[in-house]
Formats: structure tokens, C-alpha cells, sequence
């Protein structure tokens, strides 16, 4: 019995025992969904939108930054990006494009609910991120990316998704 105790107070301190439940990977999914705060709360509340597969047609699904967006992508064979993506995915990966408005200028983060490569164009040309990281554990957010942007309209690219769907939110970071 005390051998017992010491052992789970050994996994307590080392942090052990809470490692696989608040994994936020397939194969160690969390005890509890995390409801994201802050500048990442619209993330639970997605919209539907089909992105563009297209680069003329990146107007049809639109981003508002502020907004969640529960965006519908295409087979990456049937996607023709503005500008190759970093990464484009494999045969059997899905992506699409968006127009992105950004109302005034600063720093923006994009945050996906995927492993996806995430690029945003300005006039045919690929701006680099500045940042980027996970989500906050156990909220469903898997990746975030952060640019400098001016104000303006841009292209939202995703490239290299495993799934046909994901959700996507555009926030100012406030510094």
C-alpha cells in the first residue's frame, strides 16, 4: 500500500500523470474539452464556408478576421494556389484559399484546426509569418501562425490538410 502511494505521488510531481490526458493528439485524446479564451474565444463558434479552389475565386469564401470559420476544402489535385505553397501536401491532402480583409494594421493570427500549412498573399507574393506554435492544449486548435499585415485584402491559402474540413480563425493580437 505505501509502495502505491509512493509511486502515483512520483507521477504526480513529475507531471506524468497528466501528460496523456491533456495530449491534444489522436492517439491521446484529452479527459476535457478546453473552451479557448482571449482573442481565441470566436474559435467555437464557427460559420460554414467552401473555400476557393481557384485563385480567381478565393472572393466566393471570405474570412473576417474576428470570425471562426468551419471552412469546406477541395482534393489538393482540383486546387490551382496564387502562389505554390510551402508545402503543398500530398495526393490525398485537401486545401483551398480565401479572400482576407484586415481592417487596419498590425499583427494577425491564424489559427487552424489542423496540421495544414497555412500562407497568406498580397499581390502575388507569399508574406513571411512571424510566429508560430500550437494551440492551447485540449481546444481543438492545432496550429497558430502570426504575420504583419497592413491593411488590406489578401489570400488565405491552407495546403497540405488531412481532412476535407477544418476550422479556421483570423484575430488581431493585441501587443
Amino acid at each position: 500500500m505505501r509502495q502505491a502511494a509512493i509511486f502515483a505521488a512520483t507521477i504526480m510531481v513529475t507531471g506524468l500523470a497528466s501528460a496523456p490526458l491533456f495530449a491534444q493528439d489522436a492517439n491521446q485524446p484529452c479527459a476535457e474539452r478546453v473552451i479557448p479564451s482571449g482573442i481565441l474565444a470566436p474559435w467555437t463558434h464557427p460559420v460554414p464556408a467552401i473555400a476557393a479552389a481557384e485563385a480567381g475565386q478565393s472572393d466566393a469564401a471570405r474570412i473576417e478576421a474576428g470570425s471562426a470559420v468551419r471552412l469546406s476544402l477541395h482534393p489538393a489535385s482540383d486546387v490551382r494556389y496564387v502562389v505554390a505553397p510551402g508545402k503543398p501536401g500530398g495526393s490525398v491532402s485537401y486545401g483551398g484559399m480565401a479572400g482576407l480583409d484586415i481592417p487596419e494594421a498590425g499583427r494577425y493570427r491564424v489559427a487552424l484546426g489542423s496540421p495544414g500549412w497555412v500562407d497568406i498573399v498580397s499581390n502575388g507574393t507569399a508574406i513571411a509569418s512571424v510566429a508560430h506554435g500550437h494551440g492551447p492544449e485540449c481546444t481543438g486548435i492545432r496550429k497558430i501562425v502570426d504575420f504583419d499585415l497592413q491593411a488590406g485584402s489578401y489570400i488565405l491559402q491552407i495546403a497540405a490538410n488531412g481532412e476535407p474540413e477544418t476550422n479556421v480563425l483570423v484575430v488581431p493580437v493585441r501587443q
